[in-house]
């Protein structure tokens, strides 16, 4: 396969399921933005989904509040912000329309429809409910694998596209997971200082909502009581997303499907990268959730994120277009 096809199957994979990620992203913070909460966190709240999508530095230089409604605006619509729905969904379909050959007219349809639906909402986009545009981008992104998996063949674009969606995924996952854990241990510290322990009632009610709002971003809340029974907690909500081999968004899962994809497209630069994702399996399949706690959280995830974006760019340059600007 020539590197441009497979550079157009990666990215396309990348940029739909980044446009769903970032939606899930907006849209926990935005259900969790509607609970009451002093203003300070509110703000600190949207800051730091910019500071984690390292796109602070461009939020700050087109607008002066950060908010709700201007970081909605500029993660979905602005396009000069590369990682916002609207960007991301026009490279994916952009990508798809280069290597039409190698996908079904299904899978191409089901690119340009969501890209021509998108027009006609951003035509009424004040009048648009963030809550109701959100679903619709992980609804269209569903579409998009289910008819993959339904429609395409099981060879080297099936795998590349599935290559670059469990990347995506993995990446995303620890995120949303580092951000919603530090803007609660944020609010404890918050309201600590204002309130003592006072208010720990009230701290309990809103720990619930807060990690049952994560857990609805990732698909995930159903599961977690099918599998728990009991109240959410921190501790198991991070078990769930890092280390259960069956949650399909948990970077266990991830890791453990990318490593038969990249045997089925193994090539003379691929043994760096089947190397990198064994030892990366290794230390999560020998680690547990009280480790990860003991370590901390958030150095655990800093570190998943090093580890899996340097497999991303080993992939890059083992199969990629050299010098991509994705």
């Amino acid at each position: 396969m020539l590197s441009r096809t497979a550079d157009c199957l990666y990215w396309m994979a990348r940029y739909t399921e980044r446009a769903e990620n970032t939606a899930r992203m907006l849209d926990v913070n935005h259900q969790t933005s509607l609970l009451p909460q002093p203003a300070e966190f509110l703000e600190q709240s949207w800051k730091k989904l910019l500071t984690i999508s390292k796109l602070e530095t461009d939020f700050l230089s087109k607008y002066d509040v950060v908010n709700r409604e201007n970081v909605l605006d500029f993660m979905i619509y602005e396009t000069s912000n590369p990682s916002s729905i609207v960007s991301c969904l026009y490279a994916a379909r952009e990508n798809a329309r280069v290597i039409r050959g190698k996908i079904t007219s299904e899978v191409w349809e089901t690119q340009n429809t969501t890209w021509l639906e998108l027009q006609h909402i951003l035509e009424a986009r004040d009048q648009a409910d963030p809550s109701r545009l959100l679903d619709w981008v992980k609804h269209r992104c569903h579409l998009f694998r289910g008819v993959m998996y339904g429609t395409m063949l099981k060879n080297e674009a099936f795998y590349f596209i599935n290559i670059g969606t469990l990347l995506e995924r993995a990446d995303n996952t620890a995120r949303i997971l580092e951000t919603k854990y530090e803007d609660q241990v944020s609010l404890k510290e918050l309201k600590a200082q204002k309130a003592g322990d006072d208010n720990e009632d009230n701290g309990s009610f809103f720990d619930f909502y807060h990690w049952a709002a994560l857990l609805r971003s990732v698909s995930a809340f159903e599961i977690y009581r099918q599998i728990y029974s009991d109240q959410v907690v921190p501790k198991q909500v991070a078990q769930l997303l890092i280390f259960n081999k069956q949650m399909p968004r948990s970077l266990v899962s991830c890791v453990n499907e990318l490593i038969p994809l990249i045997s089925e497209v193994k090539n003379q630069q691929s043994k760096e990268i089947e190397r990198l994702l064994g030892k990366l399996k290794a230390s999560m399949d020998y680690s547990d959730i009280d480790e990860v706690f003991s370590q901390g959280l958030e150095e655990f995830i800093e570190s998943f994120l090093e580890k899996i974006n340097h497999i991303a760019d080993e992939f890059s340059t083992a199969y990629l277009i050299p010098l991509a600007s994705n």
